[in-house]
């Protein structure tokens, strides 16, 4: 399985990755959000394509063997998204994460990169896979999953975590300052990434670019 952790290979493929992957790679442009609603991933299930779909927790943030069949916790089951699923910065101007794309169009376990074209973070870039599907996500957006991006159309995380739905700030969007400390700890970093690499930016647009030498039909590790 391929892994986000071999850092220094990466830095250096995304520097040559628009030569790498001409003629294959998908690009275009849109506008970003923000979710985090503790739910199984839709590419949790097994399907077609993919030799290792995304794995799941239960709810004491302790993977799942059985994570490919277990039903959501946000449908009465017993596995929900994993706490390190959250991005992280690598420097100012780098980033990884997971992101959830249209219903319409899956792809399962792609990568992609963002290159941020407004707010203050414009030109930062991130790299997120896709890990989920909603069919409130449009064909040019990415639902980049961050702690405290609210959790849209399911609350798995009152559940998961034991904590109020306030804890968790408004259903689209989360808490509109940073009350990370308030979250379960191991939701803090990732709750962090936004107000700290992304400046509590909301919704900046982008133009991507998909990397298919980067993607594995697995799900990638941190």
């Amino acid at each position: 399985m391929a892994s986000f952790t071999r850092l220094a290979a990466l830095v250096a493929f995304l520097s040559s990755s628009a030569n790498l992957v001409a003629g294959v790679a998908t690009s275009g442009s849109g506008t970003t959000t923000r979710y985090w609603d503790c739910c199984k991933p839709s590419c949790a299930w097994s399907m077609a394509g993919l030799t290792s779909p995304v794995k799941t927790c239960d709810i004491k943030n302790q993977p799942l063997a059985n994570g490919v069949t277990a039903q959501s916790g946000c449908n009465g089951g017993t596995s929900f998204m994993c706490a390190d699923q959250s991005p992280w910065a690598i420097n100012d101007n780098l980033a990884y994460g997971f992101a959830a794309v249209t219903a319409s169009n899956p792809t399962c376990c792609t990568c992609y990169k963002l290159t941020f074209t407004s707010t203050s973070i414009k030109g930062k870039t991130m790299i997120v896979q896709a890990t989920n599907t909603g069919n409130d996500v449009s064909g040019t957006q990415f639902d980049l999953a961050i702690p405290g991006g609210g959790f849209g159309q399911f609350d798995g995380c009152s559940k998961e975590w034991g904590a109020t739905s306030a804890v968790w700030g408004a259903q689209y969007g989360g808490p509109n300052s940073n009350t990370c400390s308030s979250f379960p700890s191991a939701l803090q970093p990732g709750c962090g990434f936004r107000w700290g690499w992304m400046q509590g930016q909301s919704n900046p647009t982008y133009v991507y670019l998909s990397l298919p030498s980067l993607s594995p039909s697995s799900h990638n590790t941190r």
